[in-house]
């Protein structure tokens, strides 16, 4: 071996030597944790978005300690009022009349009194009634007003109250106290001596005004996992409306297709052989019906989402700011999520986007599923927002925000880290183009939007409510429904009313509908409704006068009146209708917002039910009307318990006004029919369970405003695609060569409960 052989192999060991150490320093080496970047001040609200800020706790009990000190009349602490006393039920913020609130943030004026919305039920008094109260100014009350007339038209009769948590416990307690008196029939069908047995209730309550008889179901209760899947059969129907709690009574007992006048008529017929008793045994808990429970040990994570410099939003308050847009945010206790002020590019689209109200309604063989319809704003869509589980209900690096609220209680409570905000990679290109012909080259932008969530667990079911906004300047609005389907008592043909999902389980048929209020002012407050759809016209080829074509053209029309912009629910209707402003864009066309709806509802309720007009808002999948301070909500908590004479009839809305050059409100309803299936078990999944609607800038801009992102991307078939100068995402791997700093997992959402 000469003298260059051997040089050469002592280099290459060397090489090989450096390489192995430097591969033994980096592996042992953790990537370091990513450093957040400032953000711009992209503007600054000095705190004008507090105008529409939900109350503080601190505020709340100003508001308990006033009413305790100025309504000359005792009040006992709902948690454990009878409905004979008189009560605080609920305390929110009164948001000031849209008028005074855009002289402040428009016009300079002065900041509107901040003042709250208390709800009282006077149950000692020779006329019950509901009455609600605005107190102000907070933070010090010194001054209330009645405002029940003012609302309604009239005092709110006391049985059209939501039933509180009290009367609950006592109409468990009556039940509990009359099945001890058909002991042996209840050890032979459910191996239970009631106990153990865990009741359902329904609603609404009756078939008349000043009804309150309520069906409650029961099921098999096994800690750990949902009830709702195991009914034994039984139903009771409890009469409970007297103020005396002592005088309510068990009306009526439903067991296996058969009707009972009580528990001792039911077991005297079991014991003279009378009954055809279906023998349920008490479930385990690792081997219930619709357990959730680990069945497999946890395999390795899936991909996690963060932002290798921090959120590229900014929080401040109860205002958002993302790239170009700023949102105020909050929750109403009852109705659920709602915001205002929404604006893109400085520019005001919708003063107010808020949820209003979930209806679901039942089909079934037995008494209380076919007398189901939950109108979920009444037992508080806001008030059971719990907290959000980090990295599965939102993602792990989300924001999270707490709630707070004061319902049945005179002390106010948290729902901690129960909204959250994140900004989503979707995964998918917002637009994009690769370039063949001409000229060689690729433009793109990914699709990130910024999300607000929050979501509502209402007895069995789970509402994931998702407001997005995006680069294009579109908001989108989603529900998912999740959680366990309710279910029936298996028997006769109760197939006609849905499917077998258990042995004795009926998965019964239902809908969802949901109902928004969208005020938008498109480029102001003064918008007029327009409407574009296409037709085929017949013409003769003008280059070849012997031929015809269909040609399509396109059909414009702007809407004059509210009968005309009431669409009904899964009629046909056109497929653009926009809100236009009387300004031009650069091209000479209204500037305006489309409404894109996304949803398979089922039928509404007949005309002819005397419930229809409690929630006649579901006639209607859009309908357009002006907007009025008096009209501030298309229903009322008051509607579950009084459907008959309902509180706030939407159908009144709609009066055959003009629309043209107004102030306007899109009132939008979504949903879908859900017939529960095997895979409905143990929980229904969000898959093809959502619907929504979009607002989309239509001629609204002179172009795609998302072509001002920093986040597009343009290289051509000259350049170097993976120079970081030329290609942002040739900067990913040295940006994103960092470990994210996640927080520790934490949950509190038993805490309040």
């Amino acid at each position: 071996m000469n003298v260059k052989t051997m040089l050469i192999l002592l280099i290459l060991a060397l090489a090989t030597i450096f390489a192995l150490v430097c591969v033994l320093l980096t592996r042992g080496r953790a990537p370091s944790t990513c450093q957040h970047r400032p953000l711009e001040q992209e503007d600054s609200d000095d705190g004008q978005s507090l105008v529409f800020a939900d109350l503080t706790p601190e505020e709340m009990a100003q508001v308990v300690r006033y009413l305790q000190g100025n309504l000359g009349v005792p009040l006992v602490d709902a948690s454990r009022a009878k409905p004979s006393d008189n009560c605080i039920a609920s305390i929110d913020v009164q948001v000031p009349a849209k008028a005074e609130v855009l002289r402040f943030l428009d016009g300079g004026g002065a900041r509107p009194r901040r003042e709250a919305l208390a709800v009282l039920y006077f149950g000692s008094q020779p006329d019950p009634n509901v009455t609600e109260y605005v107190v102000g100014p907070l933070p010090t009350p010194a001054y209330h007003r009645d405002v029940t007339v003012q609302k309604y038209g009239g005092k709110v009769p006391y049985h059209r109250r939501p039933v509180t948590g009290k009367e609950y416990v006592d109409i468990n307690t009556l039940i509990q106290r009359e099945l001890r008196k058909a002991p042996r029939f209840l050890a032979a069908c459910c191996e239970s001596d009631g106990t153990d047995l865990v009741i359902l209730t329904t609603a609404p309550r009756g078939f008349k005004s000043g009804d309150r008889t309520t069906w409650f179901v029961l099921f098999h209760g096994v800690a750990g996992t949902g009830y709702y899947l195991s009914p034994v059969g039984l139903e009771v129907l409890v009469e409970h409306g007297d103020l005396h709690v002592s005088r309510w009574w068990l009306r009526q007992v439903f067991y296996n297709g058969q009707y009972f006048a009580s528990t001792r008529d039911l077991e005297d017929a079991f014991v003279a052989n009378l009954l055809e008793v279906v023998r349920i045994e008490k479930p385990r808990a690792e081997a219930v019906l619709g357990s959730m429970r680990l069945r497999h040990q946890p395999g390795s994570p899936g991909p996690l989402q963060y932002e290798p410099q921090g959120p590229r939003y900014s929080i401040r308050d109860n205002r958002v700011t993302f790239q170009g847009w700023s949102i105020t945010f909050g929750m109403n206790l009852n109705s659920g999520p709602r915001l205002f002020d929404i604006r893109y590019r400085g520019e005001r689209i919708v003063y107010e986007l808020s949820l209003q109200e979930a209806l679901a309604l039942y089909g079934s063989n037995c008494p209380g599923g076919m007398s189901t319809r939950y109108l979920d704003g009444s037992f508080g869509i806001g008030r059971f927002s719990y907290e959000l589980v980090r990295g599965l209900d939102c993602p792990y690096t989300a924001t999270y925000v707490d709630r707070h609220y004061l319902a049945e209680s005179e002390t106010p409570k948290t729902n901690q880290n129960s909204l959250c905000i994140f900004e989503h990679d979707a995964a998918l290109p917002l637009r994009r183009h690769f370039s063949d012909s001409h000229s060689l080259y690729y433009g793109g932008l990914r699709k990130n939007t910024l999300v607000i969530r929050t979501i509502s667990t209402l007895i069995n079911y789970d509402y994931i409510w998702d407001f997005m906004f995006h680069g294009s300047g579109a908001v989108e609005v989603r529900v998912h429904a999740t959680g366990y389907i309710s279910s029936s008592f298996l028997h006769g043909r109760g197939t006609n009313y849905g499917n077998r999902v258990g042995p004795h389980t009926l998965g019964t048929m239902h809908l969802h509908h949901i109902h928004y209020k969208v005020d938008l002012d498109v480029d102001g407050q003064l918008n007029s409704l327009e409407t574009q759809d296409m037709e085929y016209e017949l013409v003769k080829d003008p280059w070849s006068m012997q031929n015809t074509i269909e040609r399509p053209y396109l059909r414009r029309e702007r809407l004059e009146r509210e009968d005309e912009a009431a669409f009904p629910l899964n009629a046909p209707m056109p497929r653009y209708v926009s809100f236009a402003s009387p300004k031009p864009n650069k091209w000479g066309h209204p500037r305006s917002y489309r409404i894109q709806i996304s949803s398979f509802a089922g039928e509404h309720l007949p005309a002819s039910s005397p419930m229809e007009r409690s929630i006649s808002w579901g006639r209607y999948q859009l309908a357009v009307t002006r907007r009025k301070e008096e009209e501030p909500t298309s229903t009322s908590i008051y509607n579950q318990n009084d459907p008959w004479t309902p509180t706030v009839a939407f159908a009144d809305f709609i009066d055959n006004e003009t629309i043209t050059s107004e102030d306007l409100v899109a009132w939008i309803s979504v949903g879908f029919l859900h017939v529960p299936h095997a895979e409905d078990v143990p929980n229904t999944v969000t898959v093809g369970n959502g619907v929504g609607f979009f607002l989309r800038p239509y001629n609204y801009f002179n172009e795609d405003p998302s072509v001002d992102s920093p986040d597009s991307v343009y290289f051509s078939g000259e350049e170097d695609a993976g120079a970081c100068g030329a290609n942002p995402l040739a900067c990913l791997p040295p940006a994103a060569a960092c470990a994210p700093h996640l927080p520790p997992f934490r949950y509190g959402g038993f805490l309040n409960l």
